[in-house]
């Protein structure tokens, strides 16, 4: 993760307290990730959005940003959520058991969409009431693609999880496809305008899910928002 004062290229990856990921949070990433994780439903509506009792983390950002492929990326399966380069395929919320620990939700994207207005508007909609009144909701993470940063569509989100008082983490996605020069800029401008929102978490994670950099660390980020590691057996 990067946050305020770290070289986007060099800085160490930080838990949530501020320290540097531990070996130990680490670990504990890659053994929940490790498990089971099963499609739960497809919603359409509020109404048809499941009860839980799990901790909940939900993947926003623009359309073609990247949220299925990042999803399929952490668990390590290249099919659970569907992904594809047409902007706008995902127009569900879909939701995925993560080992009975945590639901990880799968947004439609904001913003341009090769679907028909009055659609996008309806899955914006929904995507904006799901963030502002979803009680098991403990973190939003919002993608923007690195090759072009904050847009204004994200400010307008960014302002909403504000209001709402709902924790959020920026993700850069597609780090690959950006030169090191121009990532570290990116990110930077990124950790700078995060400064001014009063529900964002300061530090900034960078990943790839075509190469899996950032993976690991977001994994163990994720993981200490999860319901405890069940104690084994005597």
């Amino acid at each position: 993760m990067v946050g305020p004062g770290d070289d986007a290229e060099a800085a160490p990856d930080r838990d949530d307290s501020g320290g540097e990921a531990s070996a130990e949070r680490l670990d504990a990433g890659r053994r929940l990730f490790a498990r089971s994780c099963r499609f739960v439903i497809s919603a359409a509506t509020l109404e048809q959005i499941p009860e839980t009792t799990l901790p909940e983390v939900a993947f926003a950002g623009r359309s073609n940003v990247g949220k299925s492929s990042l999803v399929n990326a952490l668990v390590g399966q290249r099919m659970l959520a569907r992904t594809s380069n047409t902007p706008g395929r995902t127009q569900l919320l879909n939701f995925f058991d993560l080992d009975s620990r945590l639901m990880l939700t799968d947004l439609p994207g904001y913003g341009f969409a090769k679907a028909p207005k009055d659609r996008v508007e309806r899955w914006t909609a929904l995507v904006q009431a799901y963030l502002k009144g979803r009680p098991p909701l403990r973190r939003a993470l919002l993608l923007i693609d690195a090759r072009h940063g904050i847009k204004a569509v994200d400010r307008g989100i960014m302002t909403l999880l504000d209001s709402a008082a709902v924790s959020y983490q920026a993700v850069l996605t597609k780090a690959d496809k950006v030169r090191p020069g121009t990532l570290a800029s990116v990110t930077a401008a990124t950790v700078s305008e995060l400064a001014s929102h009063t529900a964002a978490h300061p530090e900034v994670q960078v990943t790839s899910a075509h190469t899996g950099s950032g993976m690991a660390e977001l994994r163990a980020a994720l993981a200490g928002l999860a319901l405890p590691e069940p104690a084994e057996a005597p």
